[in-house]
């Protein structure tokens, strides 16, 4: 199976840096927001927008890993924050392929339990291949791809980070 590069380590900066200036401008009344990622590779990537958001702007930025299931879906929902901490605030939910939409939208619902200033989704790609009404405020690339296609995104420890497609 071969590896066709969609994004190198340089493009995703960019996209990054590009995503948490729109969330900045999105934000920009707010003093704090929420950025949870649904793990492993929506909170490294949420990671990466908050250090973003941070250097740019004022606001106060939590970080919040969201675990689920995306086998099972409709099992319950755990996050590293607790309601009481993420409620009346803006927040971004991060993840780094939207495909079917199946786990962002389990994501949302879980959040919709809370009241919130605003409610926002952020995607380094976006498929174009969804089983549910639910889109991306925020994306890096939309690509428009086969069903047998998969998208993969590597985030490296050594920051060698790149997305194919295969």
């Amino acid at each position: 199976m071969s590896k066709n590069i969609i994004l190198t380590n340089q493009e995703i900066e960019h996209k990054i840096k590009r995503i948490a200036y729109q969330i900045y401008e999105t934000f920009v009344d707010e003093e704090e927001i929420v950025i949870a990622g649904i793990a492993n590779n929506g909170f490294t990537f949420a990671k990466k927008i908050a250090v973003i958001l941070e250097s740019i702007s004022p606001l106060k930025v939590s970080l919040c890993e969201v675990q689920i299931n995306k086998q099972n879906p409709e099992l319950p929902i755990h996050t590293s924050l607790s309601k009481e901490q993420y409620a009346n605030k803006g927040l971004v939910l991060v993840d780094d392929v939207l495909n079917s939409g199946t786990t962002l939208i389990y994501a949302v619902r879980h959040f919709i339990d809370v009241p919130l200033k605003k409610f926002k989704t952020a995607v380094l790609v976006d498929r174009n291949h969804k089983k549910y009404p639910v889109k991306a405020d925020f994306k890096g690339i939309s690509l428009s791809t086969s069903l047998l296609e998969h998208v993969q995104v590597v985030f490296d420890e050594n920051n060698d980070n790149y997305a194919y497609l295969s």
